[in-house]
C-alpha cells in the first residue's frame, strides 16, 4: 500500500548510545518511520534522497516507509527479512537443537512486531508458518496449505522495517511478546531467557550490519525471576541397591522374551555406572569401549545423539549427530567404568551385536533407540521394583535421574570434585552447584563436630 501523504521532520540527535546518531525521521500516512547514521552527512544524504522523492510526487511504501526509488537499502529491510538473514548466517552451524530454539524464538516475537491491518491471521497460524515453512531455509520450498500460505504473505507485507525498533513503544512489545506463551499466558522465566537470548543474538547482528546504532535490547531493564540454579532434587536419587534393583527389573520387561527389556538393560547401566547423557549412550560405540575380562574397563565418549526433531537435522532423523556438550570439536571424554558395566556390555554385545555402524544400543530394525521406548521400558521397569508408594514418588522418575545417581554416589564416596566433574562432563563449579544437595553423609559428621564443640562428645554422651 502506498501514499502521498508524507513529512519529513529536521535531523535529530541519538544521545542515548555511547557515542551520538542522527536520526532521519519521517511520517507517511500517519506512520512514524526513522532511520539512523553515525555522522550528520550521511543523515543529511539520505534525508536528502527522500525529500528530492517527495519533490518528484514519489509514493511512498506505507510498510517500509521508502519511495519507490530507495527501497532495497538497508532501511527497507523488514524484520522478517532480518530475521531470515540471521537464519541463513547461522544455519548450517548450529545444531538441532539450537535452530529449534532459534525459529521458536522468532515465531514468537515477529506476529508481535506488524503493521496493523485488514485480515490479520490468528497468532496460532502466523507462529506454524513462520515456524515450519518460512523460516527454516530446509522447508521454504515445500507446499503450503492454502491457509498457511495466506498467513505467509499477511507476513512478509506486514512485517516492521528493522529501524523501527528505535522507538521504545516497538522494543516494549518484543519483550511482551517475550514473556508470554501462545495461549497470552506467562512464560517460565527460563523460557524468556532461551527467547532472549536469541532474539539478542539476531538484533546483534542487526547491529553488526549497521542496520541498527546499537542493540536495543540493552535499552528496557525487565526483571525476570532469578535464574534458578538447577539443583539436583535428592528425593529422585537412588541408592546403589535400589539401582540395582531397577537393572535387574528391566530384564523383565517385554513380554513373554523379554527382548525390550534386556536390550536396554546395559543402556541404563551406562547412566548409572558412567553417568552418561541418553545421548551419549546413543552414540556410543563399541569401538570407544575397552571391556577387559577382569577389573575395570573404560569408555572413550567423543559423540553424542540428543533427541532433536526430523526437521531440525540436517540428515532428516530425529537425532542429531554431535560431539560432546560444551566440548569443541574432536574433544574425547574419558570415563573409567567399574567391572558391574565391564560385564552388562559384554553380554549385550554377545546376546545383540551391534548396529551396522558399531553403535551398541540400537532398535531391533538397527535405528538409533527412540526416547519414548527407552522410557516406556523405564516406566514398567519402576513398578516391577518399587513398592507402589515409590512407583507414585519421584524416585528416578526418569531415566536421566540414573545419571544424577552415579554422579552423587561418587561424590557420596569421597572422589575428589575435579575428578568427579571431568568423569561426568561437568565444571566443577556446576557440579558442586548442582549436586550440592546431594552429598550424603556429611550431617552426622557435622553434627559430632557441633557436640564437640559444646562439650558433648563422647564421652559425656550417657
Amino acid at each position: 500500500m502506498k501514499s502521498y501523504k508524507v513529512s519529513v521532520w529536521k535531523l535529530s540527535v541519538n544521545k542515548t548510545t555511547k557515542k551520538p546518531t542522527f536520526l532521519v525521521r519521517w511520517v507517511v500516512d500517519g506512520q512514524p518511520f526513522s532511520d539512523s547514521y553515525k555522522t550528520k552527512t550521511l543523515a543529511d544524504r539520505f534525508r536528502a534522497k527522500l525529500m528530492l522523492a517527495l519533490d518528484k510526487g514519489e509514493p511512498f511504501d506505507t510498510v517500509t516507509g521508502l519511495p519507490d526509488s530507495l527501497r532495497g537499502g538497508k532501511a527497507a529491510l523488514s524484520l522478517l527479512g532480518l530475521a531470515l538473514k540471521y537464519i541463513d548466517a547461522r544455519w548450517p552451524d548450529a545444531s538441532a537443537k539450537q535452530r529449534d530454539s532459534m525459529t521458536d524464538a522468532l515465531a514468537t516475537v515477529l506476529p508481535s512486531l506488524t503493521k496493523q491491518g485488514r485480515g490479520r491471521p490468528t497468532t496460532a497460524d502466523l507462529r506454524r508458518a513462520l515456524r515450519s515453512y518460512v523460516l527454516p531455509p530446509t522447508r521454504r520450498e515445500r507446499e503450503r496449505p492454502e491457509k498457511i500460505e495466506a498467513a505467509a504473505k499477511w507476513i512478509e507485507k506486514a512485517s516492521l522495517p528493522v529501524v523501527e525498533l528505535q522507538e521504545i513503544t516497538r522494543v516494549h512489545d518484543l519483550i511482551d511478546a517475550l514473556t508470554r506463551k501462545l495461549d497470552g499466558k506467562r512464560a517460565a522465566t527460563q523460557t524468556y531467557r532461551r527467547r532472549r537470548a536469541v532474539v539478542f543474538n539476531v538484533l546483534e547482528f542487526a547491529v553488526e550490519l549497521e542496520m541498527l546504532p546499537a542493540n536495543p535490547l540493552t535499552r528496557v531493564k525487565r526483571k525476570r525471576g532469578k535464574r534458578a540454579v538447577q539443583e539436583v532434587d535428592r528425593r529422585v536419587v537412588v541408592n546403589p541397591r535400589q539401582a540395582r534393583e531397577l537393572l535387574v527389573a528391566v530384564t523383565y520387561v517385554g513380554g513373554y522374551d523379554r527382548a525390550s527389556g534386556r536390550r536396554l538393560q546395559a543402556f541404563f547401566g551406562c547412566l548409572y555406572y558412567a553417568a552418561m547423557r541418553p545421548g551419549e549412550v546413543l552414540g556410543l560405540r563399541l569401538s570407544d569401549c575397552t571391556l577387559p575380562e577382569r577389573g575395570w574397563g573404560r569408555i572413550d565418549l567423543t559423540e553424542t545423539r540428543p533427541t532433536a526433531g526430523k526437521q531440525w537435522t540436517d540428515s532428516g532423523e530425529a537425532h542429531d549427530r554431535r560431539g560432546l556438550k560444551q566440548r569443541e570439536d574432536g574433544a574425547v571424554r574419558i570415563v573409567p567404568i567399574p567391572p558391574p558395566l565391564v560385564r552388562m556390555l559384554q553380554d549385550h554385545v554377545k546376546e545383540f551385536g551391534t548396529a551396522d555402524d558399531g553403535r551398541l544400543f540400537s532398535s531391533e530394525r538397527g535405528n538409533v533407540v527412540a526416547a519414548s521406548s527407552y522410557s516406556r521400558v523405564w516406566k514398567q521397569a519402576r513398578a516391577l521394583a518399587f513398592p507402589p508408594e515409590q512407583v507414585v514418588s519421584v524416585l528416578a522418575f526418569r531415566p536421566y535421574d540414573l545419571r544424577h545417581a552415579g554422579v552423587s554416589q561418587w561424590l557420596n564416596s569421597g572422589v575428589p570434585a575435579p575428578e568427579v566433574a571431568a568423569r561426568a562432563g561437568h565444571s566443577v563449579d556446576v557440579l558442586l552447584k548442582i549436586y550440592a544437595k546431594c552429598i550424603d553423609g556429611q550431617e552426622q559428621e557435622m553434627n559430632d563436630r557441633i557436640l564437640k564443640g559444646l562439650g558433648e562428645g563422647d564421652d559425656h554422651a550417657d
